[in-house]
């Protein structure tokens, strides 16, 4: 019944400013969400990713800048149409992986719901940056109880963003 912690670790650690050893599911999930340097001071802002900064040009003088992208999801998503799909869509595929991860049990019909809703909520406020979507899918998923589950809030939002981020990735190469 620890394992809901085993993926969060990455996160609480990050938001405190410490490192964490991982897990190669816990460095996948970090590095979906690009939460390095991740501190509570910056809280507020979403996680990150930084990109290579560009070659220097061969016409000399220019500065080699950093630059940041932010995860954001589509912004079809972003009408109830589309907030209606996704989060549908969110809560079916939560549900079976949660099912095929640990094992089937009723607790993951009410986390799948409940991450469901709040990926809508979200999406129909017009919330599009992942790092704010997530915090929101955390503290509604800390009001469950998981005495009797083998996940926490912290694991299922993990596993909630990270399935969002692949389909993200796939409905981009499309």
């Amino acid at each position: 019944m620890t394992s809901s912690t085993s993926l969060a670790s990455p996160l609480v650690a990050l938001a405190h400013g410490r490192a964490s050893p991982t897990s190669g599911a816990q460095s996948f999930l970090a590095s979906r969400l690009n939460l390095v340097g991740f501190s509570a001071s910056a809280r507020a802002s979403s996680p990150r990713r930084i990109l290579p900064a560009p070659r220097a040009s061969s016409g000399g003088g220019e500065e080699e800048d950093s630059r940041v992208e932010e995860l954001r999801v589509p912004s079809s998503w972003l009408t109830p149409a589309g907030a209606a799909q996704e989060s549908e869509w969110l809560r079916e595929t939560l549900h079976k992986w949660l099912d095929d991860e640990y094992c089937p049990e009723p607790a993951n019909v009410d986390i799948s719901n409940t991450a469901a809703r709040s990926f809508y909520e979200s999406l129909t406020a017009k919330e599009s940056d992942l790092g704010e979507i997530l915090l929101k899918m955390v503290g509604d998923l800390q009001k469950l109880s998981y005495k009797e589950s083998f996940h926490g809030a912290f694991s299922a939002a993990n596993a909630a963003v990270s399935l969002i981020s692949q389909r993200m990735e796939s409905s981009s190469d499309d």
